[in-house]
């Protein structure tokens, strides 16, 4: 019989911790037998990785494939549990543990080529080997270094982008301009984005398809087992909406949208803020114009940014 019964970490159901909040929780062991000289300790641990399989040469014979890396470590604690008389007895004990999270960290994620992963590990061992251990994985939201966006977010934002347009085989010629407006263009998580958009559509001919989707654009940054840098770009979809109307030729048609953010979300950045990669979004609009076989594009930056428990918004 194991001396060991059991051991569990107690943690909050569903929490997202904000970076530079705690966290609190219990170690709970159960023996099934007395323990001589027990070590029973539990980690917080953050890590990063990432990997990717890029060609070079591709445009010569001899070409071939290279694996580009990279990682980080942003958090590693320990808490070795004091015991009286280096003794356990049979049955439960429950010991509690605090942690205090750093202040700048990047937000838990998860891609087919990056990892950022936290986790708490609690581990029960005498002198010899490791007699139990559990692992949880902890949903951190990160924070942005970036100051300055405090001021861009106080004023409205107005992308606009106009196109001539050709239909009835090339006979007949118009104009659409399509104009996309927000009252701020920085955010935090689990916030609404709502943003107003008027399409002046100056044909002959409805627009009945219009499709709003927000992306991220994340810049991956890795070495080759020469030490090289590499960088690899990524667009992901985070969200989509579409719009069925009708834009009725000659006139200005408006149309408000709401996009609900995640509550656990990356934040931008402009540099490689943790090492390992860099976060844009963008909102883009696009109304599709099939008689013409063309589409009306316009791009808004969006910025996603929160501040750490304790430190005050400038």
């Amino acid at each position: 019989m194991s001396v060991v019964k059991s051991i569990n970490l107690v943690l909050p159901e569903d929490t997202v911790y904000l970076a530079g909040s705690s966290i609190d929780g219990q170690v709970i062991l159960s023996l099934n037998k007395s323990l001589i000289n027990p070590i029973v300790k539990v980690e917080l641990v953050g890590r990063g990785y990432l990997e990717w399989n890029e060609e070079i040469n591709a445009d010569k014979d001899y070409s071939r494939d290279i694996v580009c890396n990279n990682k980080a470590d942003y958090i590693n604690k320990t808490k070795t549990f004091k015991i009286a008389d280096n003794w356990l007895g049979s049955g439960t004990h429950t010991f509690d543990f605090h942690f205090n999270l750093p202040d700048r960290l990047p937000s838990t994620f998860t891609s087919n080529i990056a990892r950022v992963s936290y986790f708490v590990k609690a581990s029960c061992a005498s002198r010899e080997l490791i007699l139990a251990k559990q692992k949880k994985y902890l949903l951190v939201q990160g924070t942005s270094g970036i100051l300055k966006d405090k001021i861009q977010s106080q004023y409205p934002l107005v992308v606009e982008v106009d196109k001539h347009i050709a239909y009835h085989c090339c006979f007949k010629h118009g104009l659409v301009i399509l104009r996309i407006s927000l009252a701020k263009n920085t955010f935090a998580p689990g916030e609404h984005i709502i943003f107003t958009t008027e399409i002046d559509n100056q044909t002959g001919r409805s627009i009945r398809k219009v499709v709003f989707a927000l992306y991220s654009i994340i810049l991956y940054l890795g070495y080759t087992v020469r030490a090289e840098r590499r960088f690899l770009e990524d667009r992901n979809e985070v969200m989509r909406l579409e719009s069925k109307t009708k834009a009725a030729s000659f006139e200005v048609t408006k149309i408000t949208s709401i996009f609900p953010l995640p509550k656990l979300l990356s934040v931008s950045s402009m540099s490689i803020a943790n090492d390992i990669m860099e976060v844009r979004y963008e909102l883009i609009g696009t109304v599709y114009l099939p008689w013409s076989m063309t589409t009306v594009v316009a791009k808004v930056p969006i910025i996603i940014r929160t501040t750490a428990v304790g430190i005050p918004e400038d």
